[in-house]
């Protein structure tokens, strides 16, 4: 039974992750948990709103947002069909953002959050304070980021760009062997330098980490040249028809720039294509 978090701020954005994500666990046992999480009023803030005690506001707003959440419910059974093998819960929170986030990941066993971007810009400002970037950077959960153009279709090709510079673990790479099992898809691994595609012995062995590991999946594994690591990156998805991107969020480094280092134009796989975030916890 896998365990989804749904994080939701009732808009179109988050709406488009939950759909995707109720479509891409069809017929797989799941928990979905729609979670809302409001910034709590507090004394240091004021002591009134609207001429309402406090205490009052935010028990005003937890029965708006439970009301609101019930709705989302509704839009869901509504929207898709009956699927058995689907429970919805809904919760309503308030408090910090990413520490109520990581409270639920620990509290429910979740196995992914499933969360939404917005706008053309909204990966490159990740690092910068959105909520989306600070659960892929801060919380220890795998994490399917699906961006607001991105429409959901069957999984077949997987991009995983490396730099083979850190050694995998199996809790990064465990959760691409079930998608790629679920969707009978094939793994294309990406390597992009600026020189040339000689690797160290440290990178060859955390390459032969990723072929032992994956040695009964379909998997290819590919070069490109090129100093713009994006640039690269667009053309490859073009080329094979990627339909998800998946990649390691402890290398850090390398992450930042393919998500958020950007000036190029025509680079559309920020606003297309879902990611698939692996921590190690």
């Amino acid at each position: 039974m896998k365990q989804i978090l749904l994080p939701t701020d009732f808009s179109e954005n988050s709406w488009n992750a939950i759909a995707y994500a109720v479509q891409f666990f069809a017929k797989e046992k799941c928990h979905f948990y729609l979670l809302h999480i409001d910034r709590p009023v507090t004394v240091s803030s004021t002591p009134t709103v609207c001429g309402m005690p406090m205490d009052v506001m935010n028990a005003t707003c937890t029965v708006h947002t439970k009301e609101r959440l019930k709705k989302l419910q509704k839009r869901i059974h509504t929207t898709f069909p009956k699927d058995d093998s689907h429970r919805f819960f809904t919760l309503s929170e308030h408090g910090s953002f990413i520490e109520t986030i990581r409270r639920q990941v620990d509290e429910k066993g979740i196995d992914m959050i499933v969360m939404g971007t917005k706008g053309a810009s909204g990966l490159k400002k990740l690092l910068i304070g959105s909520n989306a970037g600070n659960v892929i950077t801060k919380v220890k959960c795998t994490t399917l980021i699906v961006p607001e153009n991105a429409t959901y279709m069957p999984v077949e090709e997987i991009a995983f760009p490396t730099d083979y510079s850190l050694p995998f673990e199996l809790g990064h790479l465990q959760p691409i062997a079930d998608v790629l099992e679920r969707f009978k898809a094939a793994l294309r691994v990406l390597h992009i330098s600026i020189t040339s595609e000689s690797l160290s012995n440290n990178q060859l062995k955390n390459k032969d980490l990723l072929e032992e590991f994956f040695s009964h999946q379909p998997i290819t594994y590919h070069f490109e040249k090129n100093s713009k690591i994006e640039q690269a990156i667009q053309a490859f998805i073009e080329k094979q028809q990627v339909t998800m991107i998946a990649m390691v969020a402890k290398n850090l480094n390398y992450f930042q720039q393919i998500l958020f280092h950007s000036k190029i134009k025509n680079i559309s796989y920020h606003t297309d294509i879902p990611f698939l975030v692996m921590h190690d916890k």
